[in-house]
């Protein structure tokens, strides 16, 4: 029987580059009837990673261009890669998890089809050939198989894994196009994904052009592989016109970004890294912490005013957005700093006390307290933002809230409100109750004025709220119960805020969703301010000893300056969790270094 062209110019694969044989190929594939083009999961720790970079792909998918750039196949359904935003900063890796993968169920799946996970575990022992294949042995290998029909892609995985060679990739692409007359996209991103890990520059090329060429469309993922793969080559202008591509399909990734940005500092071309940073800001991409540290990293030793006052920018970025460098980008900040030609910077690591004076260099850093305009204004904002705002009668109703207001109103001021329900739970091993009376106990002294927010199930005796213990608690304190269903953060707020400048309040809560209620970005740094001065933070105890609180700072936990003077806390100083342990780790940077 006669080998088909296509077939023959891909048995030759191993021994070509992929733009002589999948180009020339391009031509001779039709388009098969009926193929659901799959979107890319990506899930092995080894290569989830490209270049230090999260590889990771949008939910848009792939569309395969039809002869007038229409769907090709309109009717069918293509799964789609789901992702979700993950808050938080990634400590190990230095940088921002933009995505997190999840993949749902598509329509025609297979009802026990397992997880891109549950698959990761299940295949992660697959080793891949040494050496390229025939289309006959990946036959046999194929027909042993424990899931002959995910085989390729298994394959793939384990390829990417164990940094297999190029050939032996081009080996199984040929054998997929002598069997199904196509080769799909998912097979050909993760190919691409290869080619990146190695750095194989005309094969990125190659394959970015075959993917433009059969699809109108590509994913965010393809795009971030190639733009990553051009940006770490000697052809990393490349991908600058990539990037300028891409946004006229879409918003480019944080990823792209950031690949541009890399390549433009790593060649000193910090005026156009710049640009970019600037441009990925106004689309609302947070950058990585790591790629904030490349901009140092690349400036030391240069002297250039414009470049000092972006970088000066990017530590008020840090101010303005409650962000905290962990300790290798702290490094990079000195480094940068005492590199400055002419200017004398020192820099040095040091603990602030508690009264917020610097032993470095004896400055005092800034009060954590609020002017009275200030107060007003944040007071007036949280009050109609966030408590008479739309979410809080969700969590309750006017008239328990309007209860709630006359009740306050008539036992003004408080010197510290307490979220009951959330204290009540600092100790697992011990009953709510007795956590509560315990924390009350301890904040009662100096004839302190406390207000309890509590729920309604708290005045029922049981074993977690004892009758007797709840009445010696009141003897000490104020309490208000709210229904059950209420959720108290809005009370805490109003009675705190009511009770004046003085008054604080006890909660392991962060209240990151009533900060984010809030309208505009200077009563959201209030707001910050506030909160930091005003939480005090309980933790439990070890062995019998009782538990403790960590008092609210007095001074502001935020980069500061004086222009002769840097303060810059650590990624560590205030802690979302309110670990007990809150280190006091700045760094101190100054034009003239003297110990005291």
């Amino acid at each position: 029987m006669a080998v088909p062209p296509v077939m023959a110019l891909l048995s030759r694969a191993r021994h070509q580059g992929m733009q002589g044989v999948l180009w020339r190929c391009r031509a001779l594939w039709p388009v098969p009837r009926g193929q659901q083009l799959l979107a890319v999961a990506f899930g092995s720790p080894s290569w989830e990673k490209v270049g230090g970079v999260s590889s990771v792909t949008s939910s848009s998918t792939a569309l395969p261009a039809g002869p007038k750039g229409a769907d090709a196949f309109p009717a069918k359904k293509r799964p789609e890669v789901v992702y979700e935003e993950e808050k938080g900063w990634d400590e190990e890796n230095k940088e921002i998890p933009e995505e997190k993968l999840r993949l749902p169920s598509s329509a025609g799946a297979p009802k026990k089809r397992l997880s891109p996970i549950a698959l990761r575990h299940k295949f992660a022992n697959v080793q891949p050939p040494e050496k390229p294949l025939q289309t006959e042995e990946w036959n046999r290998l194929r027909e042993s198989f424990q899931a002959p029909e995910m085989f390729e892609e298994v394959m793939f995985n384990s390829m990417i894994r164990y940094n297999s060679s190029i050939d032996v990739a081009k080996s199984l692409l040929t054998h997929v196009a002598k069997s199904n007359g196509d080769i799909g996209y998912n097979l050909l991103v993760k190919y691409l994904a290869l080619c990146v890990q190695q750095g194989k520059t005309s094969e990125i090329c190659d394959v970015y052009d075959i993917l433009k060429m059969r699809f109108k469309t590509l994913e965010s993922g393809a795009y971030n592989l190639i733009v990553r793969g051009l940006s770490n080559s000697d052809q990393w202008r490349k991908a600058l016109t990539l990037l300028e591509e891409i946004k006229k399909a879409m918003i480019p990734s944080r990823t792209n970004y950031e690949s541009c940005i890399k390549a433009a500092c790593r060649h000193q071309e910090m005026t156009l890294a710049c640009e970019l940073y600037h441009e990925m800001l106004t689309k609302d991409l947070v950058p990585t912490l790591d790629i904030l540290q490349t901009f140092f990293d690349y400036s030391r030793g240069m002297k250039d005013p414009e470049l000092q006052k972006e970088l000066f920018g990017i530590l008020l970025y840090f101010r303005e957005n409650q962000i905290y460098p962990h300790k290798t980008l702290m490094r990079s900040i000195k480094l940068w700093f005492e590199s400055i030609p002419g200017e004398n910077w020192r820099g040095h690591l040091t603990n602030i006390t508690n009264s917020g004076q610097c032993p470095v260099c004896s400055h005092q850093l800034e009060d954590s307290e609020l002017s009275e305009e200030e107060y007003n204004r944040l007071s007036e904002r949280i009050i109609r933002d966030v408590i008479h705002g739309t979410d809080t009668f969700r969590k309750t109703s006017p008239q328990e809230f309007e209860a709630f207001q006359t009740f306050v109103e008539n036992r003004l001021p408080f010197d510290i409100v307490i979220d009951g329900l959330n204290v009540s739970h600092i100790k697992p091993r011990k009953s709510q109750c007795e956590n509560l009376f315990e924390a009350v106990n301890c904040l009662a002294k100096n004839n302190a004025r406390l207000l309890v927010l509590g729920r309604k199930h708290m005045m029922v005796n049981s074993s977690n709220w004892k009758r007797e213990i709840m009445k010696e608690m009141q003897n000490k304190a104020d309490f208000f119960f709210a229904e059950n269903i209420s959720e108290d953060d809005a009370f805490l707020l109003y009675a705190t805020l009511r009770s004046g400048k003085h008054c604080k309040f006890v909660t392991r809560d962060f209240l990151r969703d009533h900060k984010a209620c809030l309208s505009d970005s200077l009563t959201r740094h209030l707001f910050r301010k506030w909160q930091r001065g005003h939480q005090i933070v309980l933790f439990p105890s070890v062995g019998g000893n009782p538990m403790k609180f960590l008092p609210a700072f007095s001074y502001d936990i935020v980069v500061q300056t004086t222009g002769d003077t840097w303060h810059i806390p650590y990624k560590d100083v205030y802690e979302e969790k309110y670990s007990y342990r809150v280190p006091r780790k700045w760094l101190c940077l100054h034009r003239k270094y003297r110990r005291v």
